[in-house]
């Protein structure tokens, strides 16, 4: 049996040095002053980046875990990577299914008509749920509108912007 938990540990040990790999990669592109501090309102792109999707109060609270308390507006790279190390480790903040993606487009296109116009989408993204600001918003039509036809065929940008699983 000791085998079978020293292989465990090394399976772990590897999946742990990964992920400090990837976290640090990820820190450092946004580490302009090479002093393993980065700006806090980069924190939420490079978590992203990462594969994680938390919500915005979750992003918060996030933040407040980590924040410097001498040094306001700065994360320090050794608390990101402990957070993001337990984060990544325990699976959180993943994103969601395609299938699930697909399935809220469809509720949203009541008359099954395949897409949704921008006015459609401008409402729901604003008045529902967690609502997009204005440079979300524009990011996100700017993807999702189909240039020939003028409105979002869901089921390619579903397709398109789904992430894949690491």
């Amino acid at each position: 049996m000791a085998g079978t938990d020293d292989q465990q540990k090394d399976n772990t040990d590897s999946l742990v040095a990964d992920i400090h790999k990837r976290i640090t990669e990820a820190f450092d592109l946004f580490d302009h002053e090479s002093n393993k501090t980065v700006d806090v309102r980069e924190v939420g792109t490079i978590i992203r980046s990462l594969g994680c999707v938390p919500s915005e109060a979750e992003l918060h609270d996030m933040l407040h875990e980590i924040e410097e308390e001498e040094q306001i507006g700065y994360i320090r790279f050794e608390k990101f990577l402990t957070m993001m190390t337990k984060v990544l480790m325990e699976r959180r903040y993943k994103p969601t299914p395609e299938d699930q993606i697909l399935k809220a487009f469809q509720v949203l296109d009541s008359e099954n008509k395949g897409h949704l116009t921008q006015e459609e989408l401008t409402k729901y993204m604003t008045e529902e749920g967690e609502p997009f600001n204005q440079e979300e918003l524009e990011e996100m039509l700017s993807a999702a509108v189909d240039p020939d036809k003028g409105n979002i065929q869901y089921r390619d940008y579903v397709a398109a912007m789904s992430l894949e699983e690491t």
